[in-house]
């Protein structure tokens, strides 16, 4: 159950700034709200459907509207390979490298 005073477009707000973002949910701003409520609120959104909904209608609205180029399609799928170190693992030492 939501606490009163939990604003749905304050709470979004804050979901969307950590999403574009890549900052961790304690890094919410605080004027976005508490940082727990937003990030339970991503969860349940996520969880019950509701972002797939509200893509969907926005989907089918902006195709109403001609804005939606169906010939132009991009999905970025970036793979890159990191070493152990990078993670912070110690790394290997050179002779286990080559074995």
């Amino acid at each position: 159950m939501d606490r009163p005073g939990s604003d749905d477009r304050l709470l979004l707000h804050g979901i969307l700034s950590i999403l574009c973002s890549g900052a961790a949910w304690h890094d919410l701003p605080e004027h976005l709200g508490l940082w727990s409520t937003v990030y339970q609120r991503f969860r349940d959104w996520r969880d019950d459907g509701t972002f797939d909904q509200v893509l969907e209608r926005l989907h089918i609205r902006l195709n109403q509207e001609g804005l939606v180029d169906l010939d132009t399609w991009m999905i970025d799928s970036t793979a890159r390979r990191e070493t152990r170190a990078s993670s912070g693992a110690a790394e290997k030492r050179s002779e286990e490298k080559n074995r």
